[in-house]
């Protein structure tokens, strides 16, 4: 009779493995200091807030200390990042921040750029930079113009991290890249079945991806419209070559191509039009997120016309909010744009002068109680 053994250790190794999974969200925005000479007349220790913005999925809002945050500090431009949502008291908000002065080009300038280490904000709830910059620096430097600076400050919040268990037999997938196969898919022009003649260029394109993200699209391609869209070339005469190669872009990749800074808010005011044309939501409340965060004097009698001719409320409420203070109303009333405003929108003029007006009349109603 013949009989087998098996000796320990014959056997084939077993595994497993697993993984540490920390996410990230990033964003940033704009804080433009207009009137610098001004702001330093509040009080030492006082702050200024900035209107609050979107970055990294929660909401922020700026604190900006002319003459210093603390009695040390007081020859210096002191900036914190501050956190508004209320309910992320039961929650971890983890982050780190960026600060950065901006030359005249929009670019960072790295002497004078900060990076903090990473703070619970649902804790600290504030944290920034003590020492931005030394206020007779700035005043010397060319960074200051026209008695304005910007300030851009870059978020990151980090997701809590989590351990995924991975059986050894098991095939961990790749983050999907569709944005960058559709990307890929519009330079490589493979398929195009679309032309567009806009600003004396031609751009290329498939008729159903279009149609899958605009409305405006399908209906001109597939429903009652398409018999006058029959031509192998469509002509937009009314639209910059730039802006809509930005939202052809969009709407392959579900990103807008990389500008310079200066040129981005320009750009969100074209690709507002451009979306609200074609009833693109994504990208119309993309535009005006970018537009609320720079919100100042000089801009705001235009971008509160074009909030009006969009049906942008988000982004109208929050100009009117801007024009409640006194001083950036009067500023903003000596800009090329408000006589603008005036001609184009008489109805945005009778919101304005009620969202100065009821506040008053409040106050006088609360008092005779």
């Amino acid at each position: 009779m013949k009989t087998s053994s098996r000796i320990a250790g014959d056997d084939p190794p077993s595994g497993s493995a697993s993984s540490i999974v920390a996410g990230a969200v990033c964003g940033y925005h704009l804080l433009k200091i207009v009137g610098y000479s001004r702001t330093k007349e509040v009080p030492d220790g006082k702050g200024i807030d900035s209107c609050p913005f979107k970055a990294g999925g929660r909401t922020w809002h700026l604190r900006y200390f002319s003459n210093g945050g603390k009695p040390e500090d007081i020859d210096y431009i002191s900036l914190y990042l501050m956190l508004d949502d209320t309910f992320a008291k039961a929650e971890t908000v983890k982050a780190h921040v960026r600060f950065s002065l901006l030359d005249q080009h929009g670019k960072p300038v790295p002497v004078y750029t900060f990076t903090t280490e990473t703070k619970d904000f649902a804790v600290c709830k504030g944290y920034g930079v003590k020492r931005l910059i030394k206020r007779g620096e700035l005043e010397k430097s060319e960074y200051l113009k026209d008695d304005s600076f910007t300030v851009k400050v870059d978020v990151t919040v980090i997701s809590e991290c989590h351990v995924q268990e991975t059986p050894s037999t098991s095939i961990v997938l790749p983050p999907h890249d569709m944005h960058r196969r559709f990307g890929d898919l519009l330079l490589s022009k493979t398929g195009v079945d679309v032309e567009f003649r806009v600003g004396g260029e031609v751009f290329s394109a498939h008729r159903l991806v279009l149609a899958a993200w605009s409305p405006v699209f399908r209906a001109q391609f597939y429903g009652s419209m398409k018999e006058g869209t029959t031509t192998e070339t469509i002509c937009i005469d009314d639209m910059e070559a730039q802006v809509f190669k930005a939202m052809l872009t969009f709407m392959y990749t579900d990103a807008l191509p990389d500008m310079d800074p200066q040129e981005e808010y320009a750009m969100a005011q074209h690709l507002l039009v451009a979306a609200d044309r074609y009833d693109l939501d994504r990208l119309k409340l993309i535009c005006q997120d970018k537009l609320i965060s720079g919100i100042d004097t000089s801009s705001v009698a235009t971008i509160l016309a074009l909030a009006d001719q969009h049906l942008c409320h988000e982004l109208k409420a929050a100009c009117l909010e801007f024009l409640n203070t006194p001083t950036n109303l009067v500023a903003a009333m000596e800009s090329e744009g408000f006589e603008v405003l005036t001609k184009s929108c008489p109805g945005v003029m009778k919101d304005l002068l009620m969202s100065q007006i009821a506040p008053c009349l409040l106050g006088k109603r609360k008092s005779r109680e």
